[in-house]
């Protein structure tokens, strides 16, 4: 059984950064495109970065120069490193993953279709 597990989020100031880890579970990990979504209250969720096995990523405009996604093969962990954290990044945070999809379906979709969640992780930035 496919398992998602994000750790990583909390509080932080504008400016900041944080790094949220998702650690995978029952699948060949590493044949998966995986990815970050994101939801903050009341607005849609968006997809924020994608990378796929053969290394390729792919960033939602708001957050490129920013944010930068990675994976740990032997670990089977994936990884968002977010810096110059602002407000608006404020949201729930959910590591997904699909073996079909792409990275460019990933960050330019809500995540529909996607087989496989983790059950989120909270990051606030207050200004």
């Amino acid at each position: 059984q496919v398992q998602l597990v994000e750790s990583g989020g909390g509080s932080v100031q504008a400016g900041g950064s944080l790094r949220l880890s998702c650690a995978a579970s029952g699948y060949t990990y590493s044949s998966y495109c995986m990815g970050w979504f994101r939801q903050a209250p009341g607005k849609e969720r968006e997809g924020v970065a994608a990378i796929d096995s053969d290394g390729n990523t792919n960033y939602a405009d708001s957050v490129k120069g920013r944010f930068t996604i990675s994976k740990d093969n032997a670990k089977n962990t994936l990884y968002l490193q977010m810096n110059s954290l602002k407000p608006e990044d404020t949201a729930m945070y959910y590591c997904a993953a699909d073996r079909r999809l792409n990275v460019g379906w990933f960050v330019h979709s809500r995540g529909q279709l996607i087989n496989y969640w983790g059950q989120g992780t909270q990051v606030t930035v207050s200004s």
